[in-house]
């Protein structure tokens, strides 16, 4: 199978097996990637897999690939994204390392699947991912297929992952939970987790299943948590947990049924956070509610609005030294008592330590502040168009009743009652929009700018509002 662009995206390398990523693709990305750690001095990389029925065999060809350049792989098996990442942060058997690559398809349909990768410590993205494939097309590994052959050892740190996890968190008392893994990877792990927390667990979809037999493993999206919902009204759980394909995002469900979304999420966390860190910055992303900022500074901490993206979140958050990250899909990161990087189990433990301490949880999450909002709206779009689309729009488009206008990633616009966003994604051709205000008014009024904005610049384009 030739090497296609098109899979090397924005944040990770993501293709269709069979279409666009096979084994030999896989074996040349190790390859690439081993050589990229080689130029660093970097000797030791970690290797884990979600439960996709093909990862497996991409495994194990990516393997092949980085021993052949000389690279020591640590193969922690099948685990979350966040294992992986934890791998990085621990010494095992007298070895460490500091990169990594977890093959995982994430929240994508099954016949997806791909690589998330952390090199030398940092998460990889934009023109670093772009030039493993660039080393991939000029081969310059080639010449280093005559050294020493790496050796491949498997390890299991799962246990090492749920102590560190069980010795940092303590609830106030036993909680009643439902957790709705999706068939996804999590499911091996969440469970057990949180019985050893000190809950009560009824465990939704938890058996790993590549087919994703029930619902897709994606708790960003209202239908996906329609399970975890009626599991709720029919038992005696006082909260819902979900998690995505490969364990690094949460999705939390209050007992009457209300989405709790991870910008109202990160209210609660940052709370709780600046009281240990008082006037240290928190991250969030674009697509975060105009609510969670005045939050923020309510509660001693500094806003700081960033770039959508995991990887992009998660070097801001180095950057910055910040305690506390998180965006709108429901990656939160955590430095505070933690790594740094985005793990969903984490946080949903971070989650229950906050809630334990009150009798009526739900309570406490519907008394975060609120507005009327979309979900994310998608407006597919040829491939690149959307990027053209934000450019006319940020040049001509006119909003006379809104006070600031960021252009920092899309254009987000707001009003005194709320705001509207349009951006380019960077993993799929799609112009990504969404909406929040005071009033259904506010909100009629705030999308009627963005139509005839979004109409100038395409004529008779089917809008999804």
């Amino acid at each position: 199978m030739p090497i296609s662009a098109s899979i090397f995206k924005a944040y990770d390398i993501r293709g269709v097996v069979g279409n666009t990523l096979d084994e030999d693709v896989a074996k040349q990305i190790g390859q690439a990637f081993g050589s990229a750690m080689y130029a660093l001095g970097e000797t030791v990389c970690v290797v884990g897999r979600d439960g996709r029925l093909s990862s497996p065999s991409l495994s194990a060809a990516l393997i092949e690939g980085l021993l052949s350049v000389g690279i020591q792989v640590m193969d922690v098996g099948m685990v979350t994204t966040p294992i992986t990442y934890f791998a990085t942060h621990i010494e095992i058997d007298q070895q460490s390392a500091k990169s990594c690559i977890m093959v995982t398809g994430s929240h994508n349909p099954p016949d997806y699947n791909g690589f998330k990768m952390v090199l030398a410590g940092d998460a990889i993205y934009g023109e670093r991912i772009q030039m493993l494939y660039q080393r991939i097309c000029t081969r310059p590994f080639d010449q280093m297929d005559q050294m020493q052959q790496g050796v491949c050892r498997t390890v299991d740190i799962t246990d090492v992952y749920q102590q560190r996890i069980v010795s940092d968190i303590k609830l106030a008392r036993p909680m009643k939970i439902a957790i709705d893994c999706g068939n996804g990877v999590a499911g091996a792990f969440a469970p057990n987790l949180f019985r050893a927390l000190g809950c009560e667990v009824t465990p939704l979809f938890c058996e790993v299943d590549g087919h994703f037999p029930n619902h897709h493993p994606d708790p960003a999206h209202i239908e996906n948590l329609k399970d975890l919902v009626r599991c709720l009204q029919q038992t005696d759980c006082e909260l819902g947990i979900a998690f995505d394909g490969d364990g690094d995002r949460l999705g939390v469900v209050t007992k009457e049924g209300e989405i709790i979304f991870p910008d109202r999420q990160l209210m609660l966390f940052a709370q709780d956070v600046l009281q240990r860190h008082p006037g240290q910055s928190i991250i969030y992303d674009v697509k975060c509610t105009a609510k969670l900022a005045p939050w923020i500074e309510q509660h001693g901490g500094q806003a700081l609005m960033w770039k959508t993206g995991h990887s992009l979140i998660k070097a801001k958050l180095k950057e910055m030294g910040a305690p506390l990250a998180g965006e709108m899909s429901g990656h939160l990161f955590f430095k505070d008592r933690w790594y740094g990087f985005d793990d969903g189990l984490y946080a949903g433990a971070r989650l229950l330590e906050i809630l334990s301490r009150s009798p009526t949880p739900s309570r406490v999450l519907n008394a975060l502040p609120n507005a009327i909002c979309t979900p994310e709206l998608q407006m597919p779009c040829a491939e690149g168009e959307a990027f053209i689309l934000l450019a006319y729009i940020q040049a001509h488009a006119t909003f006379p009743l809104a006070h600031t206008i960021h252009t920092l990633d899309g254009i987000r616009v707001e009003y005194a009652d709320g705001f509207g966003l349009a951006r380019p994604s960077n993993t799929s051709p799609v112009l990504v929009m969404r909406f929040e205000a005071d009033s259904e008014t506010a909100l009629k009024r705030i999308q009627a700018d963005f139509k005839q904005a979004l109409m100038a610049a395409k004529p008779g384009a089917r809008l999804p509002f």
